[in-house]
């Protein structure tokens, strides 16, 4: 048995119909999908936003929904935010797909940048030669803070018995994120508009 006016009953009824009108189980999973569309793009990276060039109205939202700190006046905005999903064109929400997915897709540059703070991080820890390699490149390094670590790291991966594997410990990890970071800044300097040799050859 199906109730009359059930979302399975009006399934039926399209089915039978041949139509392919939204049933209300379409609709309602298409609603949720836009609400969390929305909330996502409260995390998005402001180049990624911009470029989509969002409606006014919901491009104000979201950055009201940033701002709002109150659970119920967040949720209302969240519920706002969802409404203004819905009056997209198909080819905007797909856009904000798009830029979702890129996102939560690291760039090759990035990719490129924790390899490099992995091998950086291991040379530290290895050879006090790559210490000084690092200070000489990197002059803004808190010298104290990294040899600390890194003197730190060696004692932590120093196994406790014979035959123990290595440990890592928090230095370790430490050391990672302070090399990455560094790295990473350069990488955002370099890219940064106007910083190209190019620009700095034309002016003469």
């Amino acid at each position: 048995f199906v109730a009359e006016g059930s979302a399975l009953d009006l399934e039926y009824k399209r089915e039978l119909k041949g139509t392919d009108e939204p049933t209300r189980t379409d609709l309602k999973r298409e609603s949720t999908e836009l609400q969390k569309l929305g909330e996502d793009l409260l995390n998005l990276r402001t180049e990624l936003f911009k470029k989509l060039e969002l409606p006014d109205k919901l491009a104000d939202g979201v950055a009201e929904a940033k701002r709002i700190t109150n659970f119920e006046g967040k949720r209302r905005q969240m519920q706002f935010i969802g409404k203004q999903m819905r009056l997209l064109s198909e080819q905007t929400i797909d856009a904000v797909r798009a830029a979702i997915a890129e996102q939560h897709m690291p760039s090759a540059q990035e990719t490129l940048v924790l390899h490099q703070a992995e091998q950086w991080r291991d040379r530290l820890i290895a050879d006090d030669d790559a210490v000084g390699q690092w200070l000489n490149l990197n002059p803004e390094t808190d010298s104290q803070q990294l040899r600390s670590l890194v003197r730190q790291a060696r004692k932590d991966a120093k196994p406790e018995k014979p035959g123990e594997a290595l440990r890592h410990g928090r230095a370790y990890r430490d050391i990672f994120q302070l090399v990455r970071e560094a790295l990473q800044a350069h990488l955002e300097a370099s890219l940064a508009p106007g910083q190209t040799n190019e620009d700095d050859g034309e002016e003469d």
